[in-house]
């Protein structure tokens, strides 16, 4: 998909597709998102805060009026759009993890998402999920009742290297739920959540995480333990069938978008001819020639510019090499792709700005793997399919529907 915004900024316009797509499940307004961005210099990461912060507090001003007079309907809509828009305004901030802004916003977000769930047809639950010593946060929905008095199915669902619990719900919750689904979104270690309330940081033994999440819903009655899947977005295209080669209570995953090597195209440009040859390089005690070629890239790239940046952040590293050498851990060779049992989706977007070829070689490796390719011919070819939000989602629900529910 073509920009039309922020034409000469791939990063910016992806954010703003971002809200755009978001829209479709209650995350965003058109007029509201273009007004804000049109509003917002380019390459400017101040001015993108201050623009989204403007109009999360409008939107939130707004719920907050629609509740005084007595319309929970409207309120909830509002507090949705006004999560959505927090979330955003912090994005492009991460490089000094120190800045008050964040915690501000990444706050009013969650408080505004909780304010919407509170008032939801259906209900919400915010969870606490035990972990080691300590918690993770999430959401617990509960299925539409389909009038059976069975078990409902479940999807566990959590997002990447930067998204957030709260956000997953834009990604598709809605529909898995009327579909006669329990739903838990959650964040993990470097997610949003654990980061800003303890700054825990990622680790690539996803199962661990993932585990305590299925002993999570398994507390509960009403949940199938046959009928447990799993949806990892961005990043966790590879955290969830990492889980998933290790963790065998999950009876289905989907990768959105498949990832098998996080850290390959990021660093396709460090000198070496072999995986093996760039890692010793980034993970040396010293490189000054690649530290170089770092800091042109990140002046170079408005993607690398953001990524090393909030990756220095959930890594818990200091510099963009180390960056680079974390994301080496999050790697599906050495045969662990091939342990996955569980039926694994993998979705495709032609466009990825961040993945490409990235899924094919996560279906080469994983045996019982079904490849999904979204196009631009429907508007669907962008990271995670933002801007065809219901496309996506239905395509992926049917999927499910189909492994976990073929009698039905």
């Amino acid at each position: 998909m073509r920009p039309v915004l922020f034409e000469n900024n791939p990063s910016f316009w992806f954010e703003t597709l971002r809200s755009f797509g978001h829209i479709t499940y209650g995350g965003a307004d058109f007029g509201e998102v273009l007004i804000t961005a049109q509003r917002i210099r380019e390459g400017d990461f101040d001015s993108w805060y201050d623009e989204w912060l403007l109009t999360a507090d409008r939107v939130a001003e707004v719920a907050r009026e629609a509740e005084k007079a007595g319309h929970p309907v409207s309120a909830r809509d509002a507090w949705l759009r006004a999560s959505n828009y927090y979330r955003s305004a912090e994005f492009f901030l991460h490089g000094n993890p120190g800045d008050p802004r964040i915690d501000h916003a990444y706050e009013a977000s969650v408080a505004a998402f909780k304010s919407a769930m509170a008032l939801s047809e259906r209900p919400v639950t915010p969870v606490d999920i035990p972990f080691e010593d300590t918690t993770l946060p999430g959401y617990f929905y509960e299925a539409a009742d389909d009038g059976q008095g069975r078990p409902h199915p479940v999807v566990l669902i959590h997002n990447g290297f930067d998204g957030t619990a709260e956000e997953c719900h834009f990604f598709g919750i809605p529909s898995l739920v009327e579909r006669g689904y329990h739903v838990l979104a959650f964040d993990g270690p470097g997610q949003p959540g654990p980061m800003h309330r303890e700054n825990l940081v990622f680790r690539p033994d996803w199962e661990t995480v993932v585990g305590a999440a299925i002993d999570f819903v398994l507390t509960r009655d009403d949940v199938d333990p046959e009928g447990i899947a799993l949806i990892g977005l961005s990043m966790g295209g590879q955290l969830a069938p990492r889980a998933a080669a290790f963790e065998h209570r999950i009876k289905a995953v989907v990768s959105v978008d498949g990832v098998y090597d996080i850290a390959k195209n990021f660093i396709a440009d460090i000198p070496g001819a072999t995986r093996e040859e760039k890692a010793a390089l980034l993970r040396a005690e010293s490189a000054p020639e690649v530290d170089a070629q770092l800091e042109q890239a990140i002046a170079d790239s408005p993607v690398m510019r953001w990524a090393l940046s909030h990756g220095s952040w959930v890594f818990g590293v200091d510099t963009p090499r180390q960056v680079l050498a974390s994301m080496l851990d999050y790697y599906l060779g050495d045969g662990i792709a091939e342990q996955i049992e569980a039926p694994l989706l993998i979705c495709e977007a032609e466009g990825d700005l961040f993945f490409t070829g990235q899924p094919e070689a996560l279906h080469e490796h994983a045996p019982n793997s079904t490849l999904l390719v979204f196009d631009d011919e429907l508007g669907a070819n962008a990271h995670c399919h933002v801007g065809a939000q219901r496309l996506a989602s239905a395509r992926i629900a049917d999927w499910l529907d189909e492994t976990l529910r073929p009698a039905a």
